[in-house]
């Protein structure tokens, strides 16, 4: 399953309890994070995260002061086994879909784990995942979910 969410990009200082300081304040509004990555540079790191409530997320950074940044990314629901992730960038790269960031969270309910993509074309991509999701399901066999048999050779998850 491949949906559209809301990611804020929240630029920090590099200095110890910045981002305690962000997710403490989205916890105390009892918003759930769904998703995170931090990525450093010398003097500043960037936040990125997917809420479960993008208006209280952007209130909550508005009222800190921070700045910050927000855009709407591919949220992709996969089954957490090997090649899931490989699976998506492959539906992407067939259609000439170009992947600018991504990261994951995995453990999630029912065993899923969540991609977060940034790309080149998101309603492209959103369609490019809903028919390899279809093509995958009708060749899919047992209940493992996987395409090809393990005894016949590589097996590769389907992504739902």
């Amino acid at each position: 399953m491949a949906t559209t969410v809301r990611e804020f990009s929240v630029f920090l200082e590099n200095k110890p309890g910045r981002m305690a300081q962000v997710c403490t304040a989205i916890s105390q509004e009892k918003v759930n994070i769904t998703a995170l990555a931090v990525t450093e540079r010398k003097e500043r790191s960037a936040l990125r995260l997917v809420t479960e409530d993008a208006n209280k997320t952007r209130q909550v950074l508005k009222n800190l002061n921070l700045p910050f940044d927000e855009h709407d990314v591919l949220l992709v629901e996969m089954r957490n086994h090997p090649g899931a992730v490989a699976q998506v960038c492959e539906a992407l790269a067939e259609e000439h879909i170009n992947i600018e960031y991504a990261y994951c969270s995995a453990g999630v309910k029912n065993g899923k784990a969540i991609g977060i993509f940034r790309v080149s074309n998101l309603p492209k991509a959103l369609k490019a995942l809903a028919d390899n999701s279809v093509r995958l399901k009708r060749k899919a066999h047992g209940a493992r979910g996987w395409v090809n048999s393990p005894r016949r050779g590589p097996a590769a998850p389907v992504v739902e």
